[in-house]
């Protein structure tokens, strides 16, 4: 069985749609500053925000090319630097607030491979579970591989590979929040932007046949 297929077809997932912020471009070299997430329903109905400032770990260093951006950002190095935690606190609390969520859980990012990646390394160091769902022995909050927006944005609006991205959909998906690089108000602009790709989702006809015996 695949991890798509373990989910229940008839059950609303409640989507926690994530953004983070961090010092470098990976988990293995750099901290992560800072997350926020939404949970939200594939109609919109919202189930509350988490938001977490992260001490950076001593372990990791800080990439000069992304803090050079950080420079032209203040407001949002701000945001993403005061009244930091320890992951150890955060990431237990993290993964308690999503298991008191309307279930079952997935987790959505824009693009997963940054932002999940993020999220996935720092659950499974500091709280024993991951983004992924599957058939693992560790706790499980997610179902699933969980959502890209990037993706799924790029997709929907049939678009050719090389012309994918975020910013290339309206304000209107975004229920014009601007994208400030502080983790709230992205989170919060990616939420909106679900709502709107699922719509266009659901107007598709269905993908009918036999299902495969993929494992």
């Amino acid at each position: 069985m695949s991890l798509l297929q373990s989910v229940d077809a008839t059950a609303n997932p409640t989507f926690v749609v994530t953004d983070i912020e961090a010092d470098g471009p990976t988990p293995l070299h750099n901290s992560m500053l800072s997350f926020a997430s939404v949970a939200i329903d594939a109609d919109g109905n919202r189930y509350g925000e988490f938001e977490a400032v992260l001490i950076p770990r001593p372990d990791r260093k800080q990439n000069e090319q992304t803090m050079d951006w950080w420079q032209t950002q203040p407001e949002a190095w701000e945001a993403a630097t005061t009244g930091d935690e320890a992951p150890e606190v955060v990431m237990p609390r993290f993964a308690d607030w999503v298991d008191s969520l309307p279930g079952p859980h997935v987790f959505v990012a824009a693009p997963m491979i940054f932002d999940g990646l993020w999220m996935d390394h720092y659950l499974d160091e500091y709280a024993g579970t991951r983004v992924l769902g599957g058939p693992f022995k560790t706790r499980q909050i997610f179902k699933g591989g969980g959502v890209c927006l990037y993706t799924m944005a790029g997709t929907l609006r049939g678009a050719p590979y090389l012309d994918w991205g975020m910013s290339k959909l309206p304000a209107e998906f975004y229920g014009h929040v601007p994208h400030t690089h502080k983790a709230i108000d992205d989170a919060r602009g990616f939420a909106n932007v679900l709502v709107e790709l699922l719509k266009l989702s659901r107007a598709l006809p269905p993908i009918t046949g036999t299902p495969s015996d993929f494992r």
